[in-house]
């Protein structure tokens, strides 16, 4: 299994747009974040979560190889903004492009997209295939995918295990019920947007007690503020086995 990080910032990306802080100052490319996603790759599937508006520039970055399926943690803009883009994918491999995710969620996807969705869609729109899913395991090729229930502050949203590996961002709570299924993890990506507290997300203290109750043999947190600071600063923070990830960061395991 090989896991790309194609972007490890928050809803506003890092540096943020007029803001003089240190950390969107940093000259470190670690530093410099784009909105979350990630890319997994078994035995020549490749699966992507979420496709936030920088869909488009990541999948350059990465390369632009075939994508199977696109895996929807929730629909808030900094997870499905750059949907359209899937577009060359459509063209290249001529077959539709596989997403899943929540009833709710895929309801919000037809209300932002209406041009995909027409019964006579407009040439060259995006060809997108719904998949609804909720409890259940599910394959993409053959790959299975369990759904992971968490919390973003009161929004139910989805985290993903495959295999030895567990996706989760977004999170501010998890029932120990959920924790159950992401025993046993080699890797586990969380979330941790910042040292204060939040309503909606994870601080960093609360991200490492729950890396720590989950117990994977390594963690590996994501969606960062600038309020977090510095990729460097984070590191000193976190106890052994427990990492800051950052955009192109990539690892087989």
């Amino acid at each position: 299994m090989t896991i790309h990080f194609l972007g490890t910032g928050t809803s506003q990306g890092i540096p943020i747009i007029g803001c003089d802080c240190a950390v969107c100052r940093s000259t470190d490319s670690k530093d410099k974040r784009l909105r979350t996603s990630c890319l997994i790759e078994i035995d020549g599937t490749r699966v992507v979560i979420d496709t936030g508006p920088d869909f488009r520039q990541q999948m350059l970055t990465e390369g632009g190889r075939e994508i199977h399926g696109v895996l929807m943690t929730h629909e808030h803009n900094d997870h499905i903004a750059g949907l359209d883009d899937v577009r060359p994918f459509n063209f290249k491999y001529e077959k539709d492009m596989p997403i899943y995710g929540l009833s709710r969620v895929l309801d919000a996807i037809q209300e932002r997209f209406p041009y995909i969705f027409k019964k006579e869609p407009y040439p060259g729109a995006p060809v997108i295939r719904l998949n609804p899913i909720s409890d259940s395991p599910f394959f993409i090729e053959r790959l299975e995918i369990i759904p992971i229930h968490i919390m973003h502050g009161k929004l139910p949203i989805l985290g993903y295990r495959i295999q030895n590996f567990a996706y989760l961002t977004d999170v501010k709570y998890i029932s120990d019920n959920e924790i159950k299924k992401l025993r046993g993890l080699d890797v586990l990506v969380l979330s941790a947007l910042r040292l204060e507290e939040h309503h909606s997300h994870l601080t960093l203290g609360q991200a490492i007690a729950l890396a720590q109750k989950i117990g994977a043999q390594k963690t590996y947190f994501t969606h960062f503020s600038h309020w977090l600071g510095c990729h460097k600063e984070i590191e000193t923070k976190l106890p052994k086995g427990i990492h800051a990830a950052y955009d192109t960061l990539s690892f087989s395991f």
